[in-house]
């Protein structure tokens, strides 16, 4: 999801709905950190920081993943409970109202709210504050600002900006602005009713984290048991590894293909096994109408390449696997329309073979994917007595996507720092399970 149109502010399809029927999603579920006389928590624990040991009060959701990111906190006065997804893809945050044309078990009712306040045509927040909008904003019959979120699998969500207090932990934000959404189009919306909305935090004006104003977030995604906790704020922690940083790519003109505000960094290479393809730098560098941006999103769960890397890593991760795996031949089945690379798997193999590993190199920092990561198995998909099992880098391409897309699949075991302040990504190994008992959440 970015800027609505598959969640990014440029001008082609996006990878994601707001309804999440393409990809998968991780689930976050708020559960506060309780001081123990065994575990010195205090400094990750929602409080009030002294002026001068952190910039923002560190909180913290941990979460569980199945199909997306969300959080769970509360909206409103008094507080209604709510379920968003957390997705670095997308600047406004929005919420299921309670006229939508389907029945969500979960909506926001602003009638209910004494601080819900809408937010008019003429405010600065809709003249100034969603310039980045993909679709322009417009003025409904009673004067209020409307926005329109469009989407690559043809959803839709309509609806107003306003303003609530918002709940994490012990933590009040007042007047946080989001989108009031009572028209809803979508072509799942039995599981698009599990959530009640969508928590934009990439670095527009109007994301969630920008009218918090933490200079940065961090999250760590388990890859044993997919918990794992997400961090806002600033904190020293001495058991983490030293992460190694990607500075982001800052674009002031504006260009048709190239969405400004996400948390775009520059990938400058791709090995397998150790082993670098021989992919031209240019390949990976934006053009003149901003095509070819590399951005980290959480919102999406695998990871997609620009056609020509794409055809290199899937041709070499072929040849490295031809003794080991039986490729799946059947032309017509493309995993969720992008991933072309499957393999049959018996369904009474216990484990997968020794895959080669890949990497991908970014400027001062490289994630490697390894292990289970590279295959996922496709529900429901047999082949006699085998399962199949896909690739999971796919080919933006096959989507119309002109942009690579880092998922959070590949971020598993990876602590994932969002420096805000130094515009730049930090990057480190590690056990995002134990991670999160260091904090003393239990996941």
């Amino acid at each position: 999801m970015k800027d609505y149109i598959f969640g990014y502010s440029f001008l082609n399809p996006c990878l994601k709905s707001p309804y999440f029927s393409l990809l998968h999603v991780l689930l976050i579920q708020i559960q506060l950190a309780f001081s123990s006389p065994d575990v010195l928590i205090l400094p990750l624990r929602t409080q009030e920081i002294p002026s001068g040991s952190f910039p923002r009060s560190p909180n913290k959701l941990p979460f569980h993943h199945n199909v997306s990111l969300t959080v769970s906190l509360t909206v409103g006065t008094p507080p209604q409970n709510v379920s968003m997804v957390l997705d670095t893809g997308s600047e406004l945050s929005w919420l299921h109202c309670n006229n939508t044309r389907y029945s969500y078990p979960n909506a926001f009712d602003p009638n209910l709210s004494s601080s819900y306040k809408p937010v008019t045509c003429t405010s600065p927040t809709c003249v100034n504050r969603t310039r980045d909008f993909t679709i322009p904003v417009s003025c409904d019959n009673n004067s209020l600002c409307h926005a329109t979120l469009s989407y690559a699998d043809a959803s839709s969500s309509e609806g107003n900006l306003a303003s609530d207090q918002f709940f994490i932990g012990s933590s009040e934000i007042s007047g946080l602005v989001f989108g009031c959404m009572d028209s809803i189009f979508s072509s799942s919306s039995d599981e698009d009713g599990k959530n009640t909305g969508l928590m934009g935090m990439n670095r527009g004006s109007l994301s969630f984290v920008s009218q918090m104003g933490f200079p940065k977030f961090s999250y760590c995604i388990s890859g044993a048991d997919f918990s794992g906790l997400l961090l806002l704020g600033d904190a020293d922690l001495p058991w983490l590894l030293s992460l190694n940083y990607t500075p982001l790519i800052q674009m002031t003109t504006p260009l048709p293909y190239f969405d400004r505000v996400a948390y775009t960094v520059q990938l400058e290479g791709i090995k397998v096994s150790d082993k670098l393809l021989p992919i031209p730098r240019s390949v990976f560098v934006p053009d003149h109408t901003g095509a070819g941006q590399t951005m980290v999103d959480s919102g999406t769960q695998f990871t997609f390449l620009l056609g020509p890397a794409y055809a290199a890593l899937r041709t070499e991760f072929l040849n490295q696997t031809a003794s080991i795996l039986k490729v799946l031949e059947d032309q017509n089945f493309v995993f969720q329309g992008a991933m072309d690379l499957c393999y049959r798997v018996p369904q009474n193999q216990s484990r997968l073979p020794q895959l080669p590993a890949v990497s991908l190199v970014f400027r001062g920092a490289e994630m490697s994917v390894s292990g289970d990561r590279l295959l996922y198995r496709a529900p429901g998909e047999v082949r006699g007595s085998d399962s199949v099992y896909c690739f999971t880098f796919g080919n933006s391409d096959l989507l119309g996507v002109e942009a690579y897309v880092i998922g959070h699949h590949h971020q598993q075991n990876v602590w994932m720092e969002f420096d805000l302040e130094r515009s730049r990504i930090g990057m480190a190994q590690v056990r995002c399970d134990l991670a999160g008992h260091r904090f003393g959440v239990g996941l």
